[in-house]
């Protein structure tokens, strides 16, 4: 039995078949594992100095922020830097979903003109390989939170949803920006600067309490800020975050990945021809 022929026609703005596209992603799992371990040893991650590195880059900028802090503050204690430290690796996890995310479909311009394949993988891939990093930061972690005294409790189990809302909302950011860096590629050059402000933005070098009352409203138009306040009260205090964080990072994340596949979905076949 000869196998099915995949014809495509003239490019119109569009979602395609959802269920085939679906079940023609699930096929392709093994491919994007596959995929995103390759795109890690060849970024070196393969290596022990890589994995060192991968580590050692969050927390040498974590110790440079909290001498920062200490300095212009006079004063801290290990809860915040436990609270830096935490807050830093889960944001590292969503800005290596965007820098990985960014140029995914551009950098695979071979495989998309000569590859017949939901283009989706590519930015999933970016995703996937910033869960791959993000993995022994978590284990870091732990091991650091131990030595500076912070206490456990059956309330950090927390940390599982938190973590897959994070993904959720990597994943939503990746897709999104693949598609418009095709159309608009100076988005690249643009995302260290967006990035960055995203960080000093979270709460990561300070707590979500200490925000002024003056720019208090100005919390919710940040995706990040109740996730990461979330977090840091699960990782660094063992206690149940607060359900209007969880509620605000979950509502943020499925609309950013709903908006960026419906744009990605309706527009993957023009792809090949703006590449």
């Amino acid at each position: 039995m000869s196998a099915p022929v995949s014809i495509y026609e003239p490019f119109r703005a569009g979602l395609p078949p959802l269920g085939s596209y679906l079940r023609s992603l699930w096929a392709r799992r093994s491919f994007i594992a596959e995929f995103s371990r390759s795109e890690l040893r060849e970024q070196n991650y393969g290596s022990v100095f890589g994995q060192l590195w991968l580590v050692l880059n969050p927390l040498l900028l974590s110790g440079v922020y909290f001498l920062l802090i200490y300095i212009i503050g006079g004063h801290s204690d290990a809860t915040r830097y436990g609270h830096l430290t935490a807050n830093l690796f889960l944001f590292y996890l969503i800005s290596n979903s965007l820098t990985g995310g960014v140029k995914s479909i551009t950098a695979g311009q071979r495989l998309i003109l000569n590859t017949a394949f939901p283009r989706v993988m590519l930015p999933i891939s970016a995703t996937v390989i910033a869960l791959f990093k993000f993995a022994p930061t978590l284990l870091v972690f732990f091991v650091m939170r131990t030595v500076l005294g912070l206490h456990y409790s059956w309330q950090m189990f927390w940390a599982i949803p938190v973590i897959l809302i994070a993904l959720l909302m990597g994943l939503g950011m990746a897709i999104l920006i693949s598609c418009i860096n095709v159309y608009f590629r100076d988005i690249a050059s643009l995302l260290p600067y967006m990035t960055r402000s995203l960080l000093y933005l979270s709460p990561i070098l300070y707590h979500a309490s200490d925000v002024s009352e003056k720019i208090k409203t100005l919390e919710v138009v940040n995706p990040l800020f109740y996730l990461l306040d979330a977090w840091s009260q699960v990782m660094v205090y063992a206690k149940a975050p607060d359900l209007y964080s969880l509620a605000h990072a979950f509502i943020w994340a499925l609309s950013i990945f709903l908006i960026g596949s419906y744009f990605f979905l309706s527009r993957e076949r023009d792809f090949a021809v703006r590449l």
